[in-house]
């Protein structure tokens, strides 16, 4: 019997229906809530960065995307539906009083809103959520600039791969989600409303359910005809050969006309589609269908594959050499390897003394002062405080001092949250007490204190000066402003300001502990609104002081997101941002430099690289990037983070760089132009080391010119391992990480000019051997940035002799016999031995090898001292406790006079004794006066060695010199013995290594 179902359905209470509605209220203030506040905080921050523009224009794109594709999917959805359900039988079958179906048809006729509405707003709101993620994707379609270069194959400007491309691939990837949605939709309504029927032999279909269906379905197949479409130009982005990347002989010569083949048999088969709608019989529909299936088997796969099988496979270094010289082209470009200079280098293993004194650019600037090791000993020996420190790594830098330019190691003296100890981890200490650094650290990368010469000899350590609040030029590069408050290791928010005698004061030296804030970074907390969304944001308990504190006033301010990476990420989410920040004093202040990368992942032909794997080395202490697919990349900006108001400035490096411009478009103003970067911050660039990275591990290979020869990769290098280092968490398969790229001053080999340049450099070896292939330098000197060069070691093949690379040279280090005679100072139980950044270093038309070799004591403070110096040349070593001495055992006398020598000489007397005990009156009036300025040099020396300052600790040693010759003196005049219980006269005393 056909009839139509009962529809009455229990209703609920009002009482019922107002729990309901609360508790959804609820949940969303839990889902909302949280984002909401967030929101807000970031509304505060980019107001204080004054880039609000960012926000709004980042934010107002996720609501546009998430309304507009939540409105395409979910109102597909709804318009199918509401077909469906206007289309329905009139009369339905049922099976019986237990008919599932029939009790389904009653729910959703009853509810009719909260189906019909409820689940295609909730699948928009899913689809909308999702979308709004690609904000970039749109953004770039709209703003996207050309590139003034065209693909090989279709002739297109590079611009429509790189932004619209990515946006036709999007376009298409929802609308075919939303007629897949919109079909299963109907689907699924249809059969329940009687429109599909599977009773009877070979089932029922109703007329407008045949129509939605197949007009549907057609859709869909036109769609397809669009995607084979914009798939021709998606083969220039194959990898179908692991070799390269790029449309191959087999893409081109298979897959294209099989994609313009598939196009029209979908045009075919949609129109089919669409007449069969209006046709009883769908046989026409189907038999399109058939032929598009089996066309795409075997016109879009069977045929590629035996083309490549029987024909490209066994000739596939002449068919693919078309298409290899053209990834080798937009590789290059794409990779800004396309200005590179080659120069052939002899590799000699014998020079004279006479050669390295004439390369005294390079010798006298050797540095010996390891970044990645010495952050302990700047944190024991400069950071006083236990609330101040260092990161991991340090980082190096070049200036001009007293009219020389040479490199340093710098830092920033931070607060180290992570450091505070006891009562100073209370809330008022660590978030209004303990609020910033104070110092900007300089110490001469190619100088020491003094030589090592035993096991508990003191020395070896750097000779760094801090300009601070006591003394603004105090490492001979005057600061204005020394104090930091934004920086690496601040990793919880600060309350600074206020009033005065209202607020705790912020820490700022032993002499003044009452501070406050008069810098413009921060977000007011002054009003009771902002204090409950703080407090609300860090999270109630101790956070609460925040809301109750009667220490924060009016004038009080929150500093958050104080990381430097952290704040150019945000301000600028576009770019990529190098790992490894580092601070320079500019114009007198203290700025943070960042560097920031534009890239792409679909430049036609270039090669995909892993952008987490190219950079991922030795070093520790750097941010590591995400594992991310990229082969286009740009270091088109450069960011500075005031670290004392927290500003954040961009400035492009290359005006004319289309994916900057295209991101200019879409935040006009946020970027500023090369011309207003200062002379003083250009000084201070550096070539990035994460670009360097990823250009060296294409450079490996994209040195190769001959397509032949790139396919049978025979002229291939590799990126040398670390040999200093022994696993670790950087470690790669092989078990031993990358070694880095180091920065050195040095003169710049192929050149006329003498002049010592600032370099990022690295060595290359052959493909998977240890010998050494080239060697690769890109300048950072404002003159000459990022120009690339690169020395060619003669091969094998030449007849020439090969040229230890950095494993084979510390093997042979630590096999040599000098090294294994100093048994008592390294193989002692109680020392750790660190072997610091193995350099290599063009001189005399050969290399030479240098790596301090450190100690440290196995004890919880001790901190790294530089012990020794091992230094190689063609078949001989040095090993010496000064680079001087090193050089000499390689060369012989005098290659060592041009090096920078330890400001003291080598000696077991290092520090004196003071007197125990004042002396009593001698009666000797100048006697007295000699004993009390001798005390009083002694005091001196004391508080210069706490200081850290060894500039301060010489000048007072010779006070104590001439202050003990003048006791001496007087004591002799007055032919008396020193009074009982005086010791004026200084004693030889020492420091264990490591401190």
């Amino acid at each position: 019997m056909a009839t139509r179902p009962p529809v009455s359905l229990p209703k609920l209470s009002r009482r019922s229906r107002i729990l309901l509605i609360i508790a959804a209220v609820v949940i969303l203030v839990l889902l909302l809530g949280a984002r909401l506040l967030d929101t807000y905080v970031d509304w505060l921050w980019f107001g204080e960065v004054g880039a609000r523009s960012v926000f709004t224009t980042v934010l107002w794109t996720r609501v546009l995307l998430f309304f507009g594709v939540g409105l395409l999917v979910g109102g597909s959805l709804a318009l199918s539906l509401t077909i469906a359900y206007r289309t329905r039988p009139v009369f339905v079958p049922i099976s019986g009083a237990d008919d599932p179906l029939a009790r389904y048809r009653s729910a959703i006729v009853g509810r009719i809103r909260l189906f019909g509405i409820g689940i295609p707003v909730l699948t928009g709101l899913i689809a909308g959520a999702s979308a709004q993620a690609d904000w970039q994707v749109v953004q770039l379609f709209f703003n996207g600039t050309d590139f003034g270069e065209k693909d090989a194959q279709f002739g297109k400007d590079i611009g429509f791969y790189a932004f619209g491309l990515p946006f036709f691939n999007w376009i298409l990837g929802w609308l075919f989600l939303s007629v897949v949605i919109s079909f299963i939709g109907a689907l699924i309504a249809h059969y329940i409303f009687g429109g599909i029927r599977l009773a009877g032999k070979g089932g029922q279909l109703a007329g407008p359910t045949r129509v939605q269906l197949a007009v549907t379905v057609g859709i869909f197949v036109l769609l397809k005809a669009v995607e084979y479409f914009f798939d021709r130009y998606n083969l220039l982005l194959s990898d179908r050969n692991p070799l390269f990347n790029g449309a191959t002989y087999t893409d081109l010569n298979a897959v294209l006309p099989a994609k313009l083949i598939l196009l029209c048999i979908s045009v075919i088969c949609a129109i089919a589609f669409f007449v069969g709608a209006f046709m009883r019989n769908i046989q026409l529909p189907a038999i399109a269908l058939v032929l598009l299936i089996l066309s795409s088997v075997l016109v879009g796969a069977a045929w590629p594959a035996v083309l490549e099988q029987f024909s490209v496979r066994p000739n596939a270094n002449e068919k693919e050499a078309a298409s290899i010289s053209r990834n080798m082209d937009a590789t290059r470009k794409a990779f800004g390897l396309t200005d590179v200079k080659y120069t052939d280098y002899k590799g000699n293993s014998e020079a004279t003394p006479a050669d390295v004194q004439a390369a005294a650019g390079t010798v006298s600037n050797i540095r010996l002062l390891d970044p990645n090791v010495l952050s302990d000993t700047f944190t024991q020996r400069v950071g006083r405080e236990n609330f101040y420190g260092f990161p991991q790594k340090l980082d190096i830098d070049r200036y001009t001092i007293d009219g020389r330019t040479q490199d340093y190691i710098v830092a920033a003296k931070e607060i180290k949250t992570d450091g505070l100890t006891g009562n100073q981890t209370n809330w008022i200490n660590k978030h209004m007490v303990y609020t910033h650094g104070n110092g900007f650290v300089a110490a001469p990368a190619n100088t020491i204190d003094r030589a090592v010469v035993g096991q508990n000899s003191d020395g070896g350590y750097p000779i760094a000066g801090t300009s601070d609040t006591n003394d603004l030029k105090g490492s001979k590069i005057p600061v204005k402003e020394p104090r930091i408050y934004y920086g690496e290791l601040a990793n919880t928010y600060a309350i600074v300001g206020g009033t005065k005698g209202q607020a705790p004061g912020e820490y700022d030296t032993a002499t003044d502990r009452a501070y406050l804030y008069t810098g413009t970074g921060g977000v007011s907390i002054g009003n009771l609104f902002n204090r409950l969304v703080f407090a609300a944001e860090y999270g109630w308990g101790a956070n609460t002081n925040i809301l109750f504190s009667e220490a924060i006033g009016d004038d009080s301010k929150i500093m958050y997101n104080r990381d430097p990476r952290q704040r150019v990420s945000m301000i600028a989410p576009w770019l990529t941002v190098d790992g490894d920040p580092y601070p320079a004093v500019v114009d007198g202040k203290i700025q943070w430099i960042v560097d920031g990368y534009t890239t792409l992942n679909n430049y036609p032909y270039a090669q995909q690289t892993s952008l987490g794997e190219a950079t991922n080395d030795s070093l520790t202490g750097v941010a590591k990037q995400a594992n991310n697919q990229i082969n286009y990349i740009r270091n088109s900006v450069k960011a500075t983070v005031d670290a004392f108001n927290g500003t954040v400035t961009l400035y492009s490096i290359d005006d004319k760089e289309p994916v900057l411009n295209a991101w200019k478009n879409v935040f006009p103003g946020l970027v500023k132009p090369s011309s207003e970067i200062s002379p003083d911050l250009r000084a201070h660039f550096r070539y990035p080391e994460d670009l360097f990275k990823v250009q060296r591990e294409l450079l490996a290979k994209y040195h190769v010119n001959d397509p032949q020869e790139f396919y049978a990769q025979q002229a291939f290098w590799s990126v040398p391992q670390d040999p200093t280092q022994e696993g670790g968490t950087n470690a790669t398969a092989s078990g031993i990480a990358n070694q880095p790229g180091y920065y050195v001053l040095a003169e710049t080999p192929g050149t006329a000019s003498k002049k010592s340049s600032f370099q990022l450099t690295s060595p290359l070896t052959g493909l998977q051997r240890q010998y050494l292939a080239s060697w690769v330098s890109v300048s950072s000197d404002p003159e000459d940035y990022g120009k690339m060069s690169v020395l060619k070691l003669p091969t094998a093949a030449a007849g020439a002799t090969q040229v230890d690379g950095p494993v084979q040279v510390q093997n042979r280090f630590q096999s040599d016999p000098k090294f294994a005679q100093e048994r008592t100072l390294f193989t002692n139980q109680s020392v750790s031995v660190i072997f610091g950044n193995l350099i290599t270093l063009p001189v005399a038309n050969g290399f030479l090898y240098v790596e301090p070799v450190y100690i440290r004591q196995r004890n919880q403070n001790s901190y790294p001292q530089l012990a020794r110096v091992l230094v190689a040349y063609g078949p001989k070593i040095g090993f010496a406790s000064t680079l001087k001495e090193a050089l000499v055992q390689v060369f012989g006398p005098g290659a060592g006079d041009v090096t920078t020598g330890p400001i003291q000489q080598p000696g077991p007397t290092a520090t004196p004794a003071p007197p125990s005990t004042p002396a009593p009156p001698s009666g000797n009036p100048a006697l007295d006066k000699a004993a009390a300025d001798l005390s009083a040099a002694f005091d001196k020396y004391r508080q210069a060695q706490s200081s850290g300052d060894f500039a301060a600790q010489g000048s007072a040693l010779a006070a104590v010199d001439a202050a003990v010759k003048a006791y001496l003196a007087a004591k002799n005049g007055a032919g008396t013995p020193p009074a009982t219980g005086a010791s004026p006269t200084p004693t030889p005393t020492s420091q264990p290594a490591g401190g």
